[in-house]
């Protein structure tokens, strides 16, 4: 029993500790800069099946669109800005991955939702957003809604919404991150910016 007692003590310091380490704010956060690498964490597609970033990404340069979820408007107006130009992007030579903390049943949702063709992904514990620097703690009055749209992965963090353009190596050669949640990277400049890096 003291065992067990000792190791649920740890196992809560672990947690407390982890989000501890969560900026309080959207503006504290330290992402990943330009020419650093993208982590390899696993993500879960729309279909449950579990996928190595590094896998997904090695075979053609990948836009990483970390939105906060399908609840939010904005993302879900960014999310069908984004379906209007894929022909586009993938003319380009990219393909777009989006990812947030929902759960499976959430991700089918705003796929359905938007008609999108594009791959969307569940980071529902965070190891990607947190890895990338883009994570903070959210707002207590989130902390239920996070929890049941993760089924209880999310221990109260949310991303900051961001936008990354990784090779297929995974170095970063773009990012985008504005920690005012209402003001996305635009379709057109993020179609400038792709025109602009396949010229280099």
């Amino acid at each position: 029993m003291k065992k067990l007692l000792f190791l649920l003590t740890l196992i809560s310091l672990v947690i407390a500790t982890g989000n501890a380490q969560l900026p309080e704010n959207a503006e504290d956060i330290s992402p990943l800069l330009y020419g650093e690498s993208v982590p390899d964490v696993k993500l879960t597609a729309a279909d449950g099946s579990k996928h190595s970033l590094k896998n997904l990404i090695s075979q053609q340069p990948s836009i990483l669109l970390f939105y906060r979820g399908g609840w939010c408007p904005y993302c879900n107006t960014q999310l069908a800005e984004m379906q209007q130009v894929e022909q586009e992007i993938m003319y380009l030579g990219y393909k777009i991955l989006a990812i947030s903390p929902d759960n499976v049943e959430n991700l089918k949702q705003s796929v359905d939702k938007h008609d999108l063709t594009y791959e969307l992904y569940s980071d529902a514990d965070g190891s990607l957003t947190k890895a990338l620097g883009i994570a903070f703690k959210a707002p207590g009055r989130y902390t239920r809604m996070l929890s049941k749209r993760s089924n209880e992965h999310n221990e109260g963090f949310l991303p900051v919404p961001a936008v990354f353009v990784v090779d297929t190596e995974g170095t970063i050669t773009f990012e985008y991150i504005n920690p005012d949640y209402k003001t996305r990277l635009s379709a057109d400049l993020l179609l400038a910016v792709l025109k602009a890096l396949k010229k280099e």
